[in-house]
């Protein structure tokens, strides 16, 4: 079938599968260090509890046969060694069946992880990335020139990304549809970054022109990606501009960085074709491609019903594959930030002369004096589920009581997860739990206090608790 591969898709393929690899290798990094805290064993939501209460039809995964922390860890190394080999070039190589096996791989691998991950992995850059690496099976490798439909359904999957998270901001929050929505999205963003504070005292008009912006680009552009080469290609260099624009705002784990890919994928032929020609695909494969679209059409009713809905849902599964999902952010914005501040004490009764000692995170703000970090790609689970819990406690209801009962017995792996601990040589006697209002600092107010932060009180959200109060909430 001479229609079936284009060679013209060769580097964007190529950019593609190793920018997708190399996520996956942050994607595993994160596992191997933060799994124990959150759903090992002896975690915050263990795996082991989750598997005996959720079917594995409902939830796919090897760790409904078989779970143990070592059993976690070597599946997650693996992961890691696997992305890592490909980064490098692995899957090009090996002879095509060999690089799908890697990539299916890969999506196996993470899916199981995914899967079991409850709250902590409930994010939609999560089924971004399990849906990206289902599709990079059917790319093929150096042997073959890049199928064709595999190339139109990623950039399916980049319209829904956009356009998804476009039309769920004009069906919500007012201030997107009267250009004001910046105007806090940059102070209240779940995770700022070392630039977030220059962003957010940009002029309002310049806000506006932002807002208005990221409409054009996220209803208007995505549209331009089914049009003729090269304004297919020119749409989605510009959707590239425009999520790396995200990228230096904030910090929003590997979801810009997977849309960049997606979109590399589809600018590729502004970038010339190969010096000759690639040999086409075998039979079997051009097989499979075309049962693997045929599938993802059939799969894309329910995202693209959800497209047009007024009841529109983001960031959602639709099975438990994650194969094909809805995706969409902030479709109503915070205008208030505020952040809860653990802290403990050495003193077994507390009073008003009780000295308290902050944990502080490695990404959630905490200490005003500290600049935000940059630290996507990587995601810091904890940090940005600490960002839900202080919109309502029923975001932490599972996981909060756990959690201090662990900071409470200075328990190394929860400790991992934090920038500091004020207690290294005994645990703290007593936690509590604090809900503050935070804001950027002024020009004024950073030159005179060296502050980018300046915080108040607002209410308590966990009194001082010790060890044995904690032994009967759990």
């Amino acid at each position: 079938m001479a229609w079936f591969s284009d060679s013209g898709y060769w580097l964007g393929r190529l950019v593609f599968q190793r920018m997708l690899a190399a996520l996956y290798l942050v994607a595993f990094l994160a596992a191997v260090r933060q799994f124990r805290a959150l759903i090992g064993s002896r975690g915050l939501l263990p795996v082991p509890a989750f598997v005996a209460r959720v079917p594995f039809r409902a939830a796919p995964s090897v760790f409904h046969w078989h779970y143990s922390d070592r059993f976690f860890a070597l599946w997650s190394w693996c992961g890691v060694a696997l992305s890592a080999a490909v980064v490098a070039g692995a899957a090009d190589a090996v002879p095509l069946w060999a690089a799908m096996l890697m990539w299916a791989a890969l999506w196996g691998l993470y899916l199981s992880i995914v899967n079991v991950g409850q709250t902590w992995y409930g994010f939609g850059w999560e089924s971004l990335l399990l849906e990206a690496g289902s599709l990079a099976v059917f790319l093929g490798n150096d042997d073959t020139a890049p199928p064709v439909l595999i190339m139109w359904l990623l950039r399916w999957v980049l319209f829904r990304v956009e356009f998804g998270a476009g039309l769920i901001k004009m069906r919500g929050d007012r201030c997107w549809r009267d250009l004001t929505c910046l105007y806090y999205h940059h102070e209240t963003q779940p995770m700022p970054g070392p630039l977030s504070w220059f962003f957010h005292h940009l002029p309002q008009p310049l806000h506006r022109v932002e807002t208005a912006a990221n409409h054009v680009a996220q209803l208007a552009v995505p549209v331009l990606l089914f049009t003729p080469q090269p304004i297919a290609g020119w749409a989605a260099a510009a959707m590239v501009v425009t999520q790396l624009w995200l990228v230096l705002s904030g910090n929003f784990a590997w979801l810009n960085w997977v849309t960049i890919a997606l979109a590399m994928s589809a600018a590729a032929p502004l970038w010339g074709r190969p010096s000759a020609p690639l040999a086409a695909p075998p039979v079997w494969f051009e097989v499979l491609v075309l049962l693997a679209t045929a599938g993802v059409l059939v799969l894309s009713y329910r995202p693209a019903r959800n497209l047009l809905t007024r009841q529109q849902m983001m960031n959602t599964s639709y099975e438990s594959l994650h194969l094909v999902n809805s995706y969409g952010a902030f479709g109503t914005i915070t205008r208030v930030r505020r952040e809860i501040v653990v802290e403990g004490t050495a003193d077994a009764v507390t009073g008003p002369q009780t000295i308290w000692r902050a944990y502080e995170f490695h990404g959630k703000p905490g200490d005003v004096r500290r600049l935000p970090r940059q630290f996507a790609p990587y995601h810091l689970r904890l940090d940005w589920l600490m960002w839900f819990a202080a919109l309502s406690p029923a975001y932490a209801r599972a996981w909060f009581v756990p959690f201090v009962a662990r900071l409470l017995e200075n328990d190394r792996d929860t400790l991992r997860l934090l920038r500091t601990n004020p207690f290294p040589d005994l645990p703290p006697a007593r936690i509590r739990a604090r809900v503050f209002r935070y804001r950027f600092t002024t020009w004024r107010e950073l030159r005179e206090t060296g502050a980018w932060w300046h915080r108040t009180e607002e209410r308590e959200f966990l009194a001082p608790v010790g060890r044995s109060a904690l032994h009967g909430r759990r």
